[in-house]
């Protein structure tokens, strides 16, 4: 069953549970004069704090850079927001104003909030992205997108079935997955705004882990119509399938580099590990030798991390690569950790403990949490968008 609006079961929200840079760095944020509807001063203020880098101040509190702004009923859609960022010393670094909509004013708090991480830090913020994720409850199970602070939660689809795997294309349009309607499974591909959706693959036997190829045009994924579960490729104009990996091992789980090449999950070493093929396929090269057990790949946008579940002592941990340095980390205090996905700016992992949903930075200094009921799954950071 297709539908769509919002998610009125449960709401999600964050709390920062470790910082980053010791408190960060001081930044007062004044309320926003104007009496509009949403606290803009406090989305902005929990954005910057949600990143790690800054510690919120109270206006008249002594502070690095101070923001202050006004949201006035006016102009031609409904509110004029007007801000300025201003150094110690009071010189102006930063001062905007937006014509918007009521129902736009939490999203230019969240654009301001960018704004701002990216003056000051050189990159680009996370506030103002979506993530996806599976959410199951009741007999039923639901694909949401929300906010990436977890507000604004719509449901895109729900299915009596389960829903399993999605993944953002790179123009953040679309989300492919995979879907057991009608007990089987199947791949899908669906318009995030009109909710078309379009069957690309139903092949016998496993049909699962869709990843979009760099240009939004391929699709890898897993198929076992052959016997066992191997790599394959899709062009999504219409042509068949091209299977990339051929042996007696389970392949499974393919993510792009920005290159072209693929990395996956094999146990053709006797354990699960990590291996990377060429864009047409080829000899396997193997990444990971930490342990026994690394799976669920994930790229940053950059392709110089690779973030995947680690398993020791029992546990399951989310771990990073870094494939220029070679240096493998462990990240989160593991459990039954899942589902890494990186955040458009590399900055960020998003992942699943079985309960609910957390985040944790590529270095393992920033984590947060967020706290949603039912059985949460299958995150995805979406990119940025165009």
């Amino acid at each position: 069953m297709l539908g769509v609006g919002p998610l009125a079961r449960a709401e999600l929200t964050i709390d920062v549970t470790k910082g980053i840079e010791g408190r960060g760095i001081p930044i007062a944020i004044a309320p926003f004069g104007g009496g509009a509807p949403e606290n803009i001063a406090g989305i902005v203020a929990s954005d910057l704090q949600r990143s790690g880098k800054f510690a919120p101040q109270a206006a008249d509190a002594r502070a690095d850079y101070a923001v202050t702004g006004q949201a006035n009923p006016g102009g031609a859609r409904g509110y004029v927001v007007q801000f300025q960022l201003k150094g110690a010393q009071g010189g102006q670094l930063l001062g905007l104003s937006f014509d918007v909509p009521p129902t736009q004013l939490r999203p230019v708090a969240h654009r301001i909030s960018d704004l701002i991480y990216e003056k000051l830090t050189g990159e680009k913020g996370l506030a103002a992205t979506r993530i996806a994720f599976v959410n199951a409850g009741g007999g039923s199970w639901f694909l949401v997108v929300s906010d990436a602070d977890g507000q604004n939660p719509n449901v895109i689809l729900r299915s009596s079935q389960p829903i399993m795997s999605p993944s953002w294309s790179p123009d953040g349009s679309r989300l492919a997955y995979v879907s057991f309607e009608g007990r089987r499974p199947q791949i899908v591909v669906q318009e995030v705004y009109s909710g078309a959706r379009r069957v690309v693959s139903a092949a016998p036997g496993i049909n699962g882990a869709p990843s979009w190829a760099p240009n939004g045009q391929r699709l890898a994924f897993t198929l076992s119509k052959d016997g066992n579960p191997e790599i394959y490729a899709l062009d999504l104009g219409g042509q068949s399938p091209v299977r990339l990996t051929n042996g007696n091992a389970i392949d499974t789980e393919p993510v792009w580099l920005p290159d072209g090449s693929i990395v996956f999950t094999s146990d053709r070493g006797g354990s699960p590990q990590l291996y990377r093929i060429g864009p047409g396929g080829g000899a396997a090269q193997r990444l990971t030798f930490e342990g026994d057990y690394n799976a669920s790949p994930t790229v940053s946008p950059d392709g110089r991390y690779i973030a995947m579940v680690h398993r020791r002592g029992g546990r399951f941990y989310i771990a990073a690569l870094d494939l220029k340095t070679r240096q493998f980390r462990v990240l989160t205090s593991g459990g039954l950790d899942e589902s890494p996905s990186f955040a458009p700016n590399g900055r960020m992992i998003i992942y699943s403990n079985g309960r609910q949903l957390n985040a944790v930075s590529v270095d393992g200094s920033v984590k947060q949490d967020f706290v949603l009921r039912g059985k949460v799954r299958d995150p995805v950071w979406a990119p940025f968008a165009r």
